[in-house]
């Protein structure tokens, strides 16, 4: 099977007053597809910048990166977001919910990107809002909802597009334990319905919920462990 994923020798530099900076150095991993693969490391270890050039969000590196066999490093700018648009979803530790839309409206706005037909919007838009149990969400604000609540909505948002991956950057760093699990459990569910899912954690509880753990440091990849024993 061909990976999702491929980076070789990929690096990211800062060029400050005449001195480098690396952010990452030489990295070469593959992701397969339906894969749940953790990145940890201290604060600083690059792994929020390598999330952030797994989904094309960053543009300035070096190297090769191969997405479902699309050479990225080959793509303009205008590829690449179309090939972001179309295949990745993504969470963020504070939520990036839109204040002055409601919960149903929030998630219309990747649908309408995509130019999604108004009538197929409303239905799916249904469809996510009852496979999460927020119907009766839907006409509230952000700032009406709790933390885990707003984190369930970015979630759906993540993933009303079908998308082959998921993309989650401390996902359950502003929610309390409870909520923290719930988030996790869902990611498993998605996970075990074939969606790729990368996340970055400190969290030892969340890593225990993917198949494989990545440790970062100082840009290199240090250690890579299979976790035999995850949870679910």
């Amino acid at each position: 099977m061909e990976p999702l994923i491929q980076l070789r020798n990929m690096e990211k530099v800062y060029e400050a007053g005449g001195s480098k900076f690396y952010v990452l150095r030489r990295i070469s991993l593959d992701i397969q597809p339906g894969e749940f693969v953790t990145f940890m490391g201290p604060s600083g270890a690059g792994k929020s910048t390598l999330l952030s050039i797994i989904g094309m969000l960053d543009g300035s590196w070096t190297g090769e990166y191969y997405f479902n066999g699309e050479p990225v490093h080959r793509l303009n700018v205008k590829k690449r977001n179309e090939l972001h648009k179309a295949n990745i979803g993504f969470v963020f530790q504070s939520y990036h919910l839109i204040d002055n839309l409601t919960v149903f409206e929030n998630l219309e706005i990747p649908l309408s990107y995509k130019n999604v037909p108004h009538k197929e919007r409303v239905s799916l838009v249904c469809d996510i809002l009852d496979r999460f149990n927020i119907v009766g969400k839907k006409d509230l604000f952000p700032n009406q909802l709790s933390g885990g609540q707003q984190q369930l909505v970015g979630v759906a948002r993540a993933v009303i597009q079908s998308p082959k991956l998921i993309l989650a950057d401390e996902p359950t760093g502003n929610l309390h334990s409870a909520q923290g699990e719930e988030i996790m459990e869902l990611f498993r569910r998605l996970n075990e319905a074939g969606t790729s899912i990368i996340q970055v954690t400190h969290s030892e509880r969340n890593a225990a919920y993917s198949h494989r753990v990545i440790q970062l440091k100082d840009g290199w990849v240090v250690s890579e462990t299979s976790n035999a024993a995850r949870v679910g």
